[in-house]
C-alpha cells in the first residue's frame, strides 16, 4: 500500500513538473522573441532650434468703453409730439432730438408773461411816486418784490417747457429710437443711447505684480475680432488701488478712433511692449511633452550605424506666443528635435522624418476667417 501511494505521488510529480518547466520554457522563448525583435521606425516631423527676437510684454483681456455714453431720456413725463433725430446718425452737442406737448405748459407760461408785465408796469409807476415822494420806500420795495417774483416764475415756466425738449449733451453717434411719436413716456424711460466713439477707451486688469511695469503715457496695442490689425494707443490711467479680493489693479488707455470702427462694448486682447527685443530660443508647441513633473522634447541624433534615433531631454520652458513656445535652458541652438508624433516616441526609438503636414510655427496666428 506505502509502495502504490509513493508511486502514484511520483508520478504525478512527474506529470505536473513536466507541464511546468514547459510552460517555463515557452515564456522564456516568447520572452527571447519579443527582445530579439527590431523596434518599428517612427515616421515624424523635425525641426531645429532656432534664435527669434522677442520683446518682453504684457497681455491682457479688455473691454472697449465710450470717452463719454449715456442712455438719454427727459427729466419729465408726457407725450411724444416731435422726434427730431434719425438712428444711427452723428450728431453735435446741443442738437434736439425730441419734444414733449407743451401746449398746456405753454398758456401757462403766456399767463405769466403777462402777470409779468403787470408787475413791471407797477414798478415802473412806484418808482416814479417814489422819486415825487408820494410814495413810502416800503412800498416800493414791495413792487420790486412783486416784480421779481414774476420774472421767477416766467423763468421757472420757461425751465419746466425746456425740460420737455432733449437735447444731445455731447458730440456722439446716436442708437436705435426707443419711442414713437403719440407715445407717453415717464421720467427715465429710454429714449436713444448716445455714445462717442472717437476717441474711444480700452479698460484692463493687470496683477498686482505687474504694477512695476506700467506707467501712464505708455504705448498699447489692441486686437479685436472684428478686424484683422492691430490698434495703437497709450495708458490714459492706472486705478491707484489695487482690489484686496483679486490683488489686480484696473489700468484704462486711450484710441484714437476716426473711422468709428472700433465700438463700446468689444472684446480687446491688449499687448503692453515692457522692454527692448532680445533674441531667445524657440520651438513650436507641438515639440514639447509636458508632463507635471516637467516638460521634455525629443532630441534627434545618429547611432554608430548611422541609424537616427531620439533621446528625451527635459526643458525649462518659458511664455508662449502663437504656436511657439521659449525655451529658456536645456536646447542649444541648431538642435534638431521631433516636433510631432511624440506619442510613438520613447529613448533610443529610431525614426524617419517626413515633410509632410508640418506643424504650424507662426507667432501670431490667425483663422482665416478671423
Amino acid at each position: 500500500m506505502t509502495r502504490r501511494f509513493f508511486l502514484m505521488l511520483f508520478a504525478v510529480t512527474v506529470v505536473f513538473g513536466g507541464i511546468f518547466g514547459f510552460k517555463a520554457f515557452i515564456d522564456a522563448e516568447i520572452d527571447a522573441f519579443f527582445d530579439a525583435m527590431p523596434v518599428p521606425t517612427a515616421t515624424i516631423t523635425a525641426t531645429s532650434a532656432r534664435i527669434d527676437q522677442w520683446t518682453p510684454e504684457i497681455r491682457a483681456i479688455g473691454s472697449l468703453e465710450a470717452v463719454q455714453g449715456a442712455t438719454l431720456s427727459t427729466e419729465v413725463g408726457g407725450i411724444v409730439r416731435e422726434i427730431l433725430f434719425q438712428p444711427g446718425s452723428e450728431v453735435i452737442e446741443g442738437t434736439p432730438l425730441l419734444r414733449l406737448d407743451t401746449e398746456t405748459d405753454r398758456a401757462e407760461l403766456v399767463s405769466l408773461e403777462a402777470a409779468a408785465r403787470l408787475a413791471e408796469q407797477e414798478w415802473q409807476r412806484a418808482r416814479r411816486l417814489a422819486e415825487e415822494q408820494n410814495i413810502s420806500e416800503a412800498e416800493l420795495q414791495r413792487r420790486r418784490s412783486e416784480l421779481e417774483q414774476a420774472r421767477a416764475a416766467v423763468a421757472a415756466q420757461q425751465a419746466r417747457i425746456n425740460q420737455r425738449s432733449l437735447r444731445a449733451p455731447f458730440d456722439g453717434v446716436l442708437g436705435i429710437r426707443r419711442v414713437n411719436l403719440g407715445q407717453f413716456v415717464s421720467p427715465g424711460d429710454p429714449i436713444v443711447t448716445l455714445e462717442s466713439v472717437d476717441p474711444i477707451y480700452v479698460n484692463f486688469t493687470l496683477a498686482e505684480g505687474r504694477l512695476g511695469q506700467v506707467r501712464t503715457g505708455q504705448p498699447v496695442q489692441l486686437r479685436v475680432d472684428a478686424f484683422a490689425e492691430t490698434f495703437e494707443g497709450r495708458i490714459s490711467a492706472i486705478e491707484p488701488r489695487v482690489r484686496t479680493d483679486s490683488r489686480s489693479f484696473e489700468v484704462q488707455a486711450i484710441l484714437a478712433n476716426p473711422e468709428r470702427r472700433l465700438r463700446a462694448g468689444q472684446f480687446a486682447r491688449v499687448t503692453l511692449a515692457t522692454g527692448e527685443p532680445e533674441a531667445v530660443i524657440v520651438l513650436p508647441q507641438t515639440a514639447i511633452r509636458f508632463n507635471p513633473f516637467g516638460n521634455s522634447v525629443f532630441v534627434l541624433y545618429e547611432d554608430d550605424d548611422g541609424q537616427l534615433r531620439v533621446r528625451e531631454r527635459f526643458v525649462h520652458t518659458g511664455e508662449r506666443r502663437g504656436d511657439l513656445i521659449r525655451i529658456r535652458d536645456g536646447l542649444e541652438e541648431g538642435e534638431r528635435v521631433a516636433s510631432s508624433g511624440l506619442l510613438k516616441l520613447q529613448n533610443e526609438t529610431p525614426v524617419e522624418i517626413t515633410e509632410d503636414a508640418q506643424p504650424s510655427e507662426d507667432p501670431d496666428p490667425r483663422p482665416g476667417n478671423a
